[in-house]
């Protein structure tokens, strides 16, 4: 179990640091995938070689990702240790004595005693509702007002009690982080944001080596399959508009002359930039695609090109929670 006591153990957060690395190849799952073709997916994605997987309270699919880490385990093929199992503190549940009771409910879905890593999957905490996960009112989230400090003060429990190896956020941005960090025991282990080549996070990435917290990048490749399943409702008057990094020009050109996908030259990107990257797909060819990665870029070289070059934009705009006191990007109209 990871115990620390009020000083930061920095050999222990190391460690979690390089366990979370270790695991590069990722099993990425977002609303939408339940069933059978998940099921399917992750039985692929294991005997593949994937060994993190990373899920969600919101997700609705803990119970399914549970079953299978359940029948891979049984059949010998890999011990508990070694897996990387990744869920996320539904912004319903932000209260200290939520927080906990939450966590218990995951890991009897995961049938798992403990998580590898948990995390706050938004700063925004909201109303709940009796029928829906969330509460809507004219196509926005209720905010529920909780303190973060409330909030990470619990997850620092869960952590002393074996519960998770690691505690982290989701979404937050440099300001939030800040003050967790200015008035915590336990500095956050890890932080998992949108980040590809149109959105770099040079900034809260540079922030997150200062502080020696891990960085996952969700979204590595751009969402594309938001285009048919969300940005309908999100307002988005002309979805070809949305970034598309696998259609731009640059990536296919450093894929013709490394012989590699589009995909694989967005994920190897990150990858050698030191962060941790979790594609979603429920493709079997594209979950073996995404595993063979073993490349080395010389990006600027490959195609005399800086970040800075790329258009700008994030994909992941949480449009119903864009009015929220907590909303951790710029204001939007």
């Amino acid at each position: 179990m990871y115990m620390i006591n009020s000083s930061r153990s920095e050999a222990n957060v190391n460690q979690i640091a390089r366990r979370i690395k270790n695991m590069e190849r990722t099993i990425v799952l977002h609303n939408g995938c339940k069933g059978k073709s998940l099921s399917d997916a992750l039985d692929i994605a294991l005997e593949t070689g994937y060994r993190h997987i990373d899920t969600a309270y919101v997700y609705e699919n803990e119970d399914v990702v549970g079953n299978a880490i359940d029948r891979f385990l049984n059949s010998g093929k890999a011990k508990r240790e070694d897996l990387f199992i990744v869920t996320k503190l539904f912004g319903g549940f932000h209260r200290g004595d939520e927080v906990e009771p939450a966590l218990r409910e995951s890991l009897k879905k995961l049938k798992l005693n403990y998580v590898d890593l948990y995390l706050i999957h938004t700063p925004m905490s909201f109303k709940k509702s009796d029928k829906e996960l969330v509460m809507l009112v004219d196509d926005h989230i209720i905010p529920d007002p909780v303190d973060h400090l409330e909030t990470w003060k619990a997850m620092e429990e869960v952590y002393k009690k074996g519960l998770t190896r690691a505690i982290g956020l989701s979404n937050f941005n440099i300001e939030q982080m800040q003050r967790i960090i200015d008035n915590c025991e336990i500095i956050p282990h890890n932080i998992q944001v949108e980040c590809h080549i149109y959105w770099p996070q040079n900034e809260l990435f540079d922030f997150c080596k200062k502080y020696n917290i891990s960085f996952t990048a969700y979204g590595p490749i751009g969402s594309p399959g938001r285009k048919e399943s969300h940005l309908g409702i999100l307002g988005v008057a002309d979805i070809n508009k949305e970034p598309a990094p696998l259609e731009d020009a640059a990536v296919k050109s450093i894929g013709e002359i490394h012989r590699k996908t589009p995909a694989q030259i967005l994920l190897r990107y990150l990858i050698q930039r030191g962060m941790i990257v979790i594609p979603k797909s429920t493709n079997e060819g594209r979950i073996k695609e995404n595993f063979n990665n073993q490349i080395c870029l010389h990006w600027q070289t490959d195609q005399s090109r800086n970040d800075c070059s790329f258009s700008t934009g994030t994909i992941n705009i949480f449009y119903r929670a864009r009015k929220h006191p907590d909303f951790p990007f710029e204001p939007m109209d």
